[in-house]
């Protein structure tokens, strides 16, 4: 026998089409009447149509959500939830704003309800990447997203499809070869990197392929809780040094890291990077994850992302100075060659 543990979050997820008209429904049956709609400024609209439709329950828009969840805009938003006696928080965009709804659920047990717009899978996760004066430090409600009500619907344009969805890929692949994997997770993580691999395509070709759409959705809810049932490893620690230290672009730098992170890892995880090739239906997964971005039109180099090569040296420093899980041992010369391939835009060997 195999042994393992495996915890499952507190979480309630929605899957249909036009569920967004049940967030009224939700929000009574977490017993609130006092919701805090979040956005990002450039979502601001999206978060006016949900006060609309909310009505009476709706006790205003907090739209200044951004990347990274900085502890300044955490604060600020904790004080305005507060300032408006708001009982639960309704996240309505990505990674960004669901991150915010976790912040501020991490200071007030304040419950959640989250309507993603984006295939990155954030809603199905307890962690938080919040930046304090960098460089960008985890965090993790052990209670999960309270009272995490997900409802999903596809996001409203398409340019962010692949980014999105490889992020969400990211998950999958290091939850196979985490120190912390599990029959069921694997499984899970299988089925996420079939179901998000062959959706991309599909979607930019046709925004309104419905079938793809319903893929991509699944696909990053499965990956986004991989995410939050067992640890990561080496591809989102740089990520999130990348992020967290030098602000890149945070589903941009998971496309562009993600096949180098593993290549890194391949001959240390060799049955767990099988399994992610298998899904995605290629012979090597670190060369059919770069060649998945490429064919979409998606960035694959730092390089293009506007990360400065003198940089490389601090990131790699940076990345080893904390040892964490990982398959293959963190060797400082590895990780320049990955970080420099990953700055060039080199296929993966």
């Amino acid at each position: 026998m195999h042994p393992f543990v495996y915890n499952a979050l507190p979480a309630r997820a929605i899957f249909g089409s036009g569920t967004v008209k049940q967030i009224t429904d939700e929000i009574r049956t977490l017993g609130c009447t006092r919701a805090l709609v979040l956005t990002t400024p450039q979502q601001a609209a999206d978060g006016e149509r949900v006060q609309k439709s909310i009505g009476e329950l709706s006790v205003g828009l907090y739209s200044k959500a951004t990347m990274h969840t900085p502890e300044n805009v955490t604060l600020e938003a904790v004080a305005h939830a507060k300032d408006v006696r708001a009982d639960c928080v309704v996240s309505v965009g990505g990674g960004s704003t669901i991150g915010l709804g976790k912040a501020i659920a991490l200071h007030t047990d304040l419950p959640q309800i989250v309507v993603p717009t984006t295939y990155a899978g954030s809603e199905a996760t307890p962690i938080i990447g919040q930046t304090v004066n960098r460089p960008e430090d985890d965090a993790e409600d052990e209670q999960g997203p309270a009272g995490g009500h997900h409802l999903r619907r596809g996001p409203h344009a398409y340019s962010t499809c692949a980014n999105d969805c490889l992020n969400a890929i990211a998950h999958a692949v290091e939850a196979l070869y985490s120190t912390q994997s599990n029959p069921i997770i694997n499984s899970l993580a299988e089925q996420g990197i079939s179901a998000i691999a062959r959706a991309p395509p599909l979607i930019v070709k046709d925004p309104q392929e419905a079938d793809a759409r319903s893929d991509a959705l699944f696909g990053a809810w499965a990956c986004g809780t991989c995410l939050g049932a067992v640890g990561m490893a080496l591809h989102h620690k740089l990520c999130h040094t990348l992020g967290g230290t030098f602000n890149m672009p945070h589903a941009e730098t998971h496309t562009v890291i993600l096949p180098h992170a593993v290549a890194y890892n391949a001959p240390h995880g060799q049955e767990a990077i099988a399994r992610a090739a298998r899904a995605m239906g290629v012979d090597n997964a670190a060369q059919g994850l770069f060649d998945l971005a490429k064919s979409l039109g998606a960035p694959y180099s730092l390089k293009q992302l506007g990360f400065k090569e003198d940089d490389i040296e601090k990131a790699a420093d940076i990345a080893v100075k904390s040892p964490y899980p990982n398959p293959a041992p963190l060797e400082k010369e590895r990780l320049l060659k990955l970080l420099r391939d990953a700055y060039a835009g080199n296929r993966p060997e």
